[in-house]
């Protein structure tokens, strides 16, 4: 179920100075497992000098294309980027998980506009939203709203023209660059006044059915309040983390003792004793468990796992519902077991 697939590069393509777009030939026999949604993503796995290394990185082709393309921004003191950036060819092999991810556009019948705040890499998973909602009725609208920069640093603008040229009276975009200032484009960044601005002014007259955000956690922060703010309710929000600030680990102060831990995955059962101090996920890979994991910072939901016996907290959580949460779901990555025996599943998720 969690089992890495060698896949292999078909083509490398440089969408700015700094950040390339990877797109990976599926075999026929694992058309089916690397299906996916748009808006979700891939985990990818590689060693680098020696050290394995896992990141996810969101689908930025449309499932109706057949594709398995991802964007890689090259992120300073980053290692698999800036590998990726420098160093990965056409041919090259590297270990891919099939997509996962809740941040996800499914069509329907019926009309839906929709409207996507994104900055800089946080486009990738929008593109392929994007681009699912323009097929699915040819009356349905698009807004987009992307802050980077400048153009030169913009991922995907060739690709958003070209989008914008196709659906000329159903697509529409907001640029708003930080270092430029360009001729129909905002300058700044995406703030409250950006989303007024669309909501009450270029687009008021249209009813969106769902708002897409994805970028730092300080945009998404305010976006979502400036739209709650207007009325829209939390449901139509959607949202994907692509960094988060640390949140102080309090638990550990209070915490103390040992937990006998159970943790099933991929139809096998694993048993250890673990200090309730550490996380269940540093200490399920202490274990030589091959968990499911990526960011390991609380921003994908790779690690998601339920728990059957016992009670885990978690530190921070931006992913995973009330409803969800009341159901068992953890992020094991900030998790401490917090009742001497605790028992956990990967595969009930």
């Amino acid at each position: 179920m969690h089992d890495y697939h060698a896949l292999k590069v078909a083509a490398v393509d440089h969408l700015t100075p700094n950040a390339v777009a990877l797109t990976f030939d599926i075999p026929e026999s694992l058309s089916n497992m690397f299906s996916f949604k748009a808006g979700q993503y891939i985990s990818i796995k590689h060693k680098i000098n020696g050290e394995e290394i896992r990141r996810a990185y969101s689908i930025s082709s449309a499932p109706s294309s057949k594709k398995l393309t991802v964007g890689i921004k090259k992120v300073a003191g980053g290692t698999f980027s800036v590998y990726a950036n420098e160093q990965i060819n056409a041919g090259d092999i590297l270990d891919v998980m099939v997509p996962e991810g809740r941040f996800v556009f499914s069509p329907n019948d019926l009309v839906q506009h929709v409207a996507a705040f994104a900055a800089g890499s946080g486009i990738t998973p929008i593109m392929s939203i994007a681009q699912t909602v323009l097929e699915a009725n040819e009356e349905n609208q698009f807004v987009l709203v992307y802050g980077n920069q400048n153009p030169e640093e913009t991922m995907y603008r060739k690709e958003l023209l070209r989008l914008q040229d196709k659906y000329t009276n159903r697509f529409f975009i907001q640029w708003i660059f930080s270092r430029s200032t360009e001729i129909d484009s905002l300058f700044g960044r995406i703030e409250s006044s950006t989303v007024n601005l669309i909501l009450k002014n270029k687009f008021k007259d249209v009813n969106f059915s769902g708002y897409y955000l994805c970028g730092p956690e300080a945009m998404i922060n305010s976006v979502t309040e400036t739209l709650q703010g207007n009325g829209i309710a939390k449901e139509k929000i959607h949202y994907e983390l692509f960094t988060s600030t640390d949140a102080e680990d309090t638990l550990v102060e209070v915490l103390d003792g040992m937990a006998q831990v159970e943790v099933l995955l991929d139809d096998e059962t694993f048993r250890f004793t673990m200090d309730k101090k550490a996380l269940v996920l540093d200490a399920v890979l202490k274990e030589n468990i091959d968990a499911p994991y990526s960011c390991q910072g609380g921003v994908c939901s790779s690690c998601i796992a339920r728990v059957v016996e016992g009670k885990a907290e978690m530190v921070k959580n931006q992913i995973l519902t009330d409803g969800e949460v009341a159901e068992g779901l953890i992020l094991t990555c900030q998790s401490h077991p917090i009742t001497p025996n605790l028992k956990i599943d990967y595969d009930d998720v």
